[in-house]
């Protein structure tokens, strides 16, 4: 899981633009800025998200060259030294966590990152799966004083008008977004794990959609992958 800061960072910060030089050509200007609270928000939020997996945070950043690097990884740890010692708690710098992504991927288990990497990083796992197609994501607010999130799920690519209407889209991704719903909203575990499941039991059985399938393999449209996952749900309740 890729818990990524989606507000602050070099995307929202200022000053921010382009100007033009007194010279001749112009200057472009992206500040990147984060502070305590933004950090401890996330990162609160990823170690108890952890909690619920294989227990183990991996806080990603560049402290090797960006002050908010830096800030961000003294935050993290200290978080995690008061808060949350029983999470296994390890610091990689972005580039080599996204090496590591493409030559290890399951050494990992919650990864938490800035507004930046996350971008990036996210989309570099979507493919270590074969397709934006496979990847769910979620948009988790503050929990309440219920311990109730505001939330937004959706897969990680967009609505793809190139293809609409042709059958060919990747139904997986949707539908792995409704699993986490299920999980992270409704703390309805068990059934998240029944769908990933059907899910996992499909693409076994070989079902591919022209997005993940290889040269020989039988493709799906979406209503047939759709329909496989849903076949093989109703065998596992019977």
């Amino acid at each position: 899981m890729i818990w990524r800061k989606l507000t602050g960072g070099a995307y929202s910060a200022g000053p921010r633009g382009v100007e033009d030089l007194p010279g001749g050509g112009k200057r472009a200007v992206d500040t990147q800025v984060y502070t305590t609270p933004e950090i401890e928000r996330i990162a609160a939020v990823g170690f108890e998200l952890a909690a619920k997996r294989r227990n183990r945070v991996t806080s990603v950043e560049k402290a090797n060259v960006m002050h908010t690097g830096v800030l961000w990884r003294q935050t993290v740890q200290a978080l995690h030294d008061s808060n949350y010692p029983g999470v296994e708690l390890d610091h990689l710098y972005a580039d080599n966590c996204a090496m590591q992504l493409v030559r290890r991927p399951k050494q990992f288990d919650v990864i938490v990152t800035d507004n930046l990497f996350g971008d990036l990083i996210s989309d570099c796992a979507a493919m270590l799966t074969g397709s934006l197609g496979m990847l769910p994501s979620a948009s988790l607010g503050s929990a309440d004083a219920r311990g109730r999130r505001k939330a937004m799920y959706e897969p990680v690519h967009g609505s793809a008008p190139d293809i609409a209407g042709q059958g060919v889209a990747n139904p997986i991704a949707c539908l792995m977004s409704f699993a986490m719903l299920l999980r992270y909203s409704f703390d309805l575990g068990a059934e998240a794990d029944r769908l990933e499941r059907a899910i996992a039991a499909v693409l076994e059985q070989g079902y591919r959609t022209a997005d993940i399938a290889q040269p020989g393999d039988a493709r799906v449209s979406t209503s047939g992958m759709g329909d496989a996952i849903l076949e093989q749900l109703d065998r596992s309740l019977a």
